[in-house]
Formats: C-alpha cells, sequence, structure tokens
C-alpha cells in the first residue's frame, strides 16, 4: 500500500485518542484551562455522564477574535511564551486539547474578554468551523461539549456506563479542585452526586479546608500534616493514619507543582513509607503536593500529562518517605476516629426490639426473676468479676488522665479495659505489645546494635554474574545491616555472618531476593526492609500472648508504653491495638442520644 498522508480530521481523531480518553479527561482539560486563564469560579456540569453534554464555565481572562480562531487549531498555544519545554508553569502546554474534543463532539465555545463590548461564539461540527459570531457572554468562557465519540463509535462502546463516568468526571474535578483552594468549584450531574465548594482562601487554613471539602470530615480528623524541604524540593500536604486506610489505592492524590498525575515514584515512596505499618493488601489515604524546580521533572511524557519523569527519582523519593514516616511516628499511638462509630454499629442490633409488654416505665424489682438479695445488688457482682480487676483506688489521676487512661479490668485474658477521663479504651495486649517490642528491635537496628550470628559453615549462593557483582559492590552496606558477605568467584557470593534474628531462615533465598531488588535500583534500604519484616515476625512470636492474665500495674505499664512508642495504634500486621468509646458513643449506643 503506498505512503500518504492523512486528512486534517483523521490526524485529530487519533490526538483525540490519546488525549481525550473518556469524558472525565475532556473536563480535565477544560479545567486547566480555565485555571491558566486565571478564573476564580468554575462550573462544570455534564449530563448522561458526559455523553451528551459537558459544559465547563469560568469567570477567567476570555479571548479576542484572534484568540478564538487559534485556540480550535492543533497545536496553537499560549503557554509557552519562550519556546522552553524545560520550564513549563501552566498546566496546558500542547495545543490539542480543544481540537481534539472538537474532532469527536459538536463542539461551541462562547467568550468575551474584559473590556471587549460584546461576546464572541464559535461552533466546531465534524472538524469543520463556523465563522465567528457576536453573542451575549459574560466575561470568561463558556465551553460545551455534546454528544462525546458520537462521530467514533468504536470509542463510544468502551465506555464504562453513565453512573461510573460520572465518578471519574468528579474524581477529576475534585482532584484539580485541591489544586486551588482559592478557586470557587462546583459540579453538577444527572447521575451520582453533585457539589458546590466556596472557595476556602490561602494559606495553611485554605488549603485544609479544601481537603476536607474533597475529602470529608474523617480525613481531616485521621491525617497528619506534613511539611518538609530538602535540595530545592518541597513536600506538603497530609497522610492518613495507618488506621484510616483504604483496601485500594482511589483515595491517594499525587500532586507535581500544581498538576495531578499517576506516578510510579511518588505511589512507590508513598508505599514506602507505610510498608511498617499496613500489610500489602491495604492502602494509604492522603494527598501529597511536591514542588520543585520545573527544570527537574519532565511533565511531556505522557500525551495526556499524567505520569510526570522526575531528574532525581530517588531524591524526592527519599524526601516522602522520610517525611511521611518521620510524622507518622510523632503521631505515637494515635488510631483513627473512626473505630469507635464501628464498632457501635458492630454492636448494635440491626432494629431495636419493642414488643408488646414494653414499658418506658418498666421495673425489674417487679419481674419474676428478679434475685433476691440479701446483700446491696453491686456486691453481687463479686461472683462475675473480671478476670484480672484493678481497682479503682489503685490508678491514679495522672493514669486516668493519660491519652489511654487507667486500667480497670482484663477480659479474656487478652483485653484490657481502661478508663479516660470522656470515654473507655479496649486494647488487644498481644497486638501492642508486638508493636512496642518491634519498634525496640528496629531501634537497636538502627543504632548499630544488631546482633550478628557467624555461620558455622559459610554459604556459598550460586548467581548470574551481574547479580553477584551488584551483591558484592554493596557489600559494605550490608555489612552495616548485619549480613557480611564476600564475593567467590564470577557467579557467587559467600555468607560469613547474618543478624541474628534471621540466621536460622532462608539466606539464599533472601540473599537472591535482595540481588532482584538491587537490581531495581532500590539499593541497601531494601535488605533493612527484609530485616524488618524478619524483625517483625520475631516480635511477634516475642511478645505478651493472648491469654496471659496481667496485674494491673502490667495493664498499666502497657498503656504507658503505648503513649510513647511510635506505630502504636497499629500491630506489625496493620490491626488496630485498641478501640476507644467515648461517653457520647457509649450513651448513643443504648439510645441515649
Amino acid at each position: 500500500m503506498p505512503i500518504r498522508r492523512l486528512d486534517p480530521l483523521t490526524i485529530d481523531r487519533i490526538a483525540a485518542g490519546e488525549v481525550i480518553e473518556r469524558p472525565a479527561a475532556a473536563i480535565k482539560e477544560l479545567i486547566e484551562n480555565a485555571l491558566d486563564a486565571g478564573a476564580k469560579s468554575i462550573e462544570v456540569a455534564i449530563e448522561a455522564g458526559g455523553r451528551r453534554l459537558i459544559r465547563v464555565v469560568d469567570d477567567g481572562g476570555g479571548m479576542d477574535e484572534a484568540d478564538l480562531a487559534l485556540a480550535v487549531e492543533r497545536h496553537a498555544t499560549s503557554k509557552i511564551p519562550d519556546r522552553d519545554l524545560t520550564a513549563i508553569m501552566t498546566f496546558g502546554f500542547r495545543g490539542e486539547a480543544l481540537p481534539s474534543i472538537a474532532s469527536v463532539s459538536r463542539l461551541e465555545i462562547r467568550t468575551r474578554s474584559p473590556g471587549a463590548p460584546t461576546g464572541l461564539k464559535l461552533v466546531v461540527e465534524d472538524g469543520v468551523k463556523s465563522a465567528i459570531e457576536p453573542c451575549a457572554s459574560p466575561c470568561g468562557a463558556r465551553v460545551e461539549a455534546r454528544e462525546l465519540f458520537a462521530a467514533t463509535p468504536a470509542r463510544l462502546k468502551f465506555l464504562k456506563s453513565d453512573r461510573s463516568e460520572a465518578l471519574a468526571a468528579a474524581d477529576a474535578v475534585k482532584r484539580l479542585a485541591m489544586t486551588a483552594p482559592e478557586v470557587c468549584f462546583s459540579f453538577t450531574t444527572d447521575v451520582g452526586s453533585s457539589f458546590d465548594w466556596p472557595p476556602s482562601g490561602g494559606g495553611e487554613a485554605g488549603f485544609t479546608e479544601r481537603l476536607r471539602q474533597a475529602l470529608g470530615d474523617d480525613f481531616a480528623a485521621n491525617s497528619v500534616p506534613l511539611e518538609a524541604s530538602r535540595d530545592g524540593a518541597r513536600l506538603f500536604g497530609r497522610a492518613g493514619l495507618p488506621t484510616y486506610s483504604r483496601p485500594n489505592a482511589s483515595q491517594q492524590f499525587l500532586f507535581v507543582n500544581g498538576r495531578a498525575v499517576r506516578d510510579k515514584t511518588l505511589a512507590g515512596a508513598l508505599r514506602g513509607a507505610y510498608i511498617d505499618f499496613l500489610p500489602p493488601d491495604r492502602h494509604a489515604v492522603a494527598a501529597l503536593f511536591v514542588e520543585c524546580d520545573p527544570r527537574e521533572v519532565d511533565v511531556n511524557v505522557h500525551p495526556a500529562k499524567a505520569e510526570v519523569r522526575f531528574r532525581d527519582a530517588q531524591a524526592i523519593r527519599s524526601l516522602i518517605v522520610g517525611a511521611v514516616k518521620q510524622r507518622l511516628n510523632e503521631a505515637l499511638h494515635r488510631a483513627s476516629t473512626t473505630g469507635g462509630s464501628a464498632t457501635i454499629l458492630a454492636m448494635r442490633p440491626p432494629q431495636p426490639y419493642r414488643g408488646a409488654s414494653y414499658s418506658p416505665r418498666w421495673d425489674w424489682r417487679a419481674s419474676p426473676a428478679a434475685p433476691q438479695l440479701a446483700e446491696p445488688a453491686q456486691a453481687s457482682f463479686a461472683e462475675v468479676a473480671p478476670s484480672s480487676p484493678a481497682p479503682a483506688a489503685w490508678a491514679s489521676e495522672r493514669d486516668v488522665a493519660a491519652p489511654l487512661g487507667a486500667a480497670r479490668a482484663q477480659v479474656h485474658e487478652n483485653y484490657i479495659i481502661a478508663q479516660t477521663r470522656d470515654g473507655v479504651v479496649i486494647v488487644d495486649q498481644h497486638a501492642a505489645h508486638e508493636r512496642i517490642v518491634y519498634e525496640r528491635l528496629k531501634r537497636q537496628r538502627e543504632q548499630g546494635a544488631i546482633e550478628r550470628q557467624a555461620l558455622l559453615t559459610p554459604l556459598v549462593v550460586d548467581l548470574d554474574s551481574d547479580a553477584a557483582a551488584l551483591i558484592d559492590a554493596h557489600a559494605a552496606e550490608l555489612t552495616a545491616l548485619g549480613l557480611i558477605v564476600e564475593g567467590f568467584g564470577p557467579g557467587a557470593v559467600m555468607v560469613r555472618e547474618a543478624p541474628a534474628a534471621i540466621a536460622q531462615g532462608d539466606l539464599v533465598g533472601l540473599v537472591r531476593d535482595l540481588a532482584a531488588d538491587l537490581a531495581a535500583d532500590d539499593g541497601a534500604q531494601t535488605l533493612a526492609r527484609r530485616l524488618d519484616q524478619r524483625l517483625a515476625t520475631f516480635a511477634c512470636h516475642h511478645s505478651v500472648r493472648s491469654g496471659r492474665p496481667l496485674k494491673p500495674e502490667e495493664m498499666n505499664a502497657l498503656l504507658r508504653e503505648m503513649e510513647a512508642t511510635p506505630g502504636a495504634g497499629q500491630c506489625n500486621h496493620g490491626r488496630p491495638t485498641y478501640v476507644e468509646l467515648k461517653l457520647s458513643d457509649i450513651e448513643r449506643l443504648f439510645g441515649r442520644k
């Protein structure tokens, strides 16, 4: 078949396939244009999940007649004034969004620039532009795309249900709204939920309020603020507590220089920061914003600008891991506030029983089953006392005022019941002590006090030549972590000593896994992570066991140590170590509120 030039409409539709993959992508491009135009109010409306209608209205700078004529031409842009692609300061810059949308829909643009006597209207249908006409329009721009993908039925059939597309569109608006707390955002849909967020202002307070609008009150109450800088890069945002995790990563919001991205470096760094706190099947909730010199990040590696590439990815990773870990450690024993509500829901029966004989004036003394007691009623409970009572007189006011309160009892030889000033705390003694022991072992490792064990017979591990060379090249770092290795020919290494906690484990598998991770540029931190996993197992087997009775002073000592231990709100497997019930929760349980 001879080579020929494609016609312009086909070229535009190919470009649209790269940029506009679904209605949410079109909405993203239009909102980015509005933000670049300096809009302070952006209204988004969709119908049928965006298939039938997408409308974005803003109060930005608008366009004059010459700009409007060029706006729907491919590779026409106002956002690279000096032709420098290494220092892009705007959201959009490719000049493909509007012509791509126009090639797969009926596009109408109404706009007016400040000072213009009237507005202007332009319609593009099937790639054909109409003449620009005057029209009534406020300052700013109003862009409507109707019947999206009607001219490309192959793409239309790959769209999901209206509800799914509406959810994706809402998510796109939400992510962009997080980057601009000083802008008013509204989203209206005929399927699903709409929202209207007033501007929350600038500064830390405005940023926190916008995250509350987008992610809810629970996130605001169960997250910690982040603020860190390193080598010219700045990180800020909020990271959710480990016990406020989710089964997938849909609640992770990552931004680079204000641009919402789905970046493997950032996602991997966030996962690494929580590796000590969450099991592999749970994911953190977080909103992270990275700001750096535009010359240090390439945003031009994906047609939809959804991915970025850092010049020094390892530095960005270290910044995120270090900052998030530090803030989680500073949170100490803190657990999510949703535990009490979940407990109440689990304890509450589906429907309260109200039989015919129910009366609010019921007197238990009138019941035929009422016990005939010679002694005072309170004393009759002595025979069914908790496993290990902690008399109220023993606990000091200081213990009651502590975050986890004063121990009152141990039930089922595993759960400590503690009283706080405004509620009750239930602690899983084994899970809590497991975290305490684990953190103690980690501190020993970090202080260089790792106990090593020499192998009776040095272990030779066969590897390919490249893997053996990697292990040998990192021998010094591995020695600092307790693993003594040396080269043993072109395709093998010899292990002479190993950390005592894992010396009886599968060292051959450990070395081979380590070589694979080193090849993936994880560095010697990989052994530290693998050692932490072994230490977690070691801690589990050397902690206070379930079923062990504890004395009152032991229970209170455990509570105080929890309060001083990083990550004590969850065990090494990611489960909560305690649940707190406020008095208001208990009163709701009994129908008092």
